[in-house]
């Protein structure tokens, strides 16, 4: 919920959203990706406080593989997606069959999720209204969430301290994070923006394994190469 808010406030007032002119079309769609984008890191937190952070991630990927695939046309855009999926499930390591049965149900609302924030933000990315669309939505957002959060978040308020780090991991991870797509989205098509995000389970396994001693096996590591294949390779597409 905090990382949430901390986003949101930093977003509205960089970008003074309350300045530009919003109608019902521009609110819905801020709306509807800003709670999404919430749903979506509320489920991954309950997801991963029970999977391994790396394997986690992969098989959230399920929801950009689904609106990559939609979005294929050409062959090698086929062929390089395969090598994406092929590699998200080795990184996976079938853990839809083996792994918490709670914390698979989780992982895959939030692969739902994702998918929605990905068509979402290309919507919002095309209203043209820089940050202030991300900023507005996040609101939104934050108000879906917060019965879920609100309950738990006694010990939050009661220490600057800590109500400051949480708003401040806001900041980082989601105002910075989520502003950096939105420009990307721009710029590029959904498919390959989709598959582009092959790389987070890659980055994810990384940082398992540096900061959490989630160290990676040999299929791990061969997920990892067939993952940055796909993305090397859809690459060479441009876009439309």
């Amino acid at each position: 919920m905090f990382r949430v808010i901390g986003a949101a406030v930093a977003l509205v007032v960089v970008s003074r959203a309350w300045r530009l002119q919003w109608g019902r079309v521009e609110l819905v769609a801020a709306g509807l990706f800003g709670a999404a984008t919430a749903i979506m890191n509320l489920f991954f937190y309950l997801a991963i406080d029970r999977l391994p952070l790396g394997k986690g991630v992969a098989i959230e990927f399920i929801g950009p593989i689904a609106v990559a695939a939609a979005r294929t046309r050409t062959h090698r855009n086929a062929m390089a997606l395969g090598l994406a999926v092929i590699g998200v499930l080795v990184l996976s390591g079938l853990e839809i069959r083996s792994g918490d049965p709670l914390g698979l149900v989780y992982i895959l609302a939030a692969s739902g999720m994702w998918a929605a924030y990905i068509v979402g933000g290309m919507r919002v990315a095309r209203l043209d209204r820089g940050l202030s669309g991300l900023g507005v939505g996040l609101v939104m957002g934050a108000i879906v969430v917060a019965p879920f959060g609100a309950p738990h978040s006694g010990p939050v308020w009661g220490s600057p301290r800590l109500l400051s780090l949480c708003l401040l991991v806001g900041v980082a991870s989601s105002a910075v994070g989520y502003g950096i797509d939105q420009s990307v989205m721009r710029r590029v098509s959904t498919r390959r923006f989709a598959v582009l995000l092959a790389l987070l389970p890659v980055t994810a396994l990384a940082i398992g394994w540096v900061a959490l001693d989630q160290q990676p096996g040999l299929l791990d590591l061969v997920g990892v190469g067939l993952v940055l294949s796909g993305v090397v390779l859809q690459e060479r597409d441009s876009s439309p």
